[in-house]
């Protein structure tokens, strides 16, 4: 039996097919977990925590603005920050671009 043909996924333009920001799309599976992509707006992103699995956010383009408890970290393109499980977080108004997001 073969393997199945891997699929090119040009992140850029199905960020920009979303129709909505904030709304994230699932691109693919490695594992257990999901990579999605994510359009941010300035408008951020409430607080939530995820108790049972960390969250990796690469920022492609653009800049995040998060804030998880008693700090705020700046990320820009090429940055990657990864959320420990269990700890509140929160993207900040004024954030805006592209988001590669890996989670459960």
């Amino acid at each position: 039996m073969s393997a199945p043909h891997p699929t090119v996924i040009n992140l850029p333009i199905d960020a920009a097919a979303l129709p909505e920001a904030w709304r994230s799309r699932v691109v693919g599976r490695v594992g257990p977990c999901a990579i999605k992509i994510i359009r941010m707006d300035e408008a951020g992103i409430d607080w939530e925590d995820h108790p049972d699995y960390e969250e990796a956010l690469y920022v492609l383009d653009g800049r995040m603005e998060l804030e998880i408890p008693g700090e705020r970290i700046t990320c820009g393109p090429g940055d990657l920050y990864v959320v420990p499980a269990g700890v509140p977080h929160r993207v900040l108004p004024g954030s805006h671009g592209l988001l590669l997001l890996i989670d459960r």
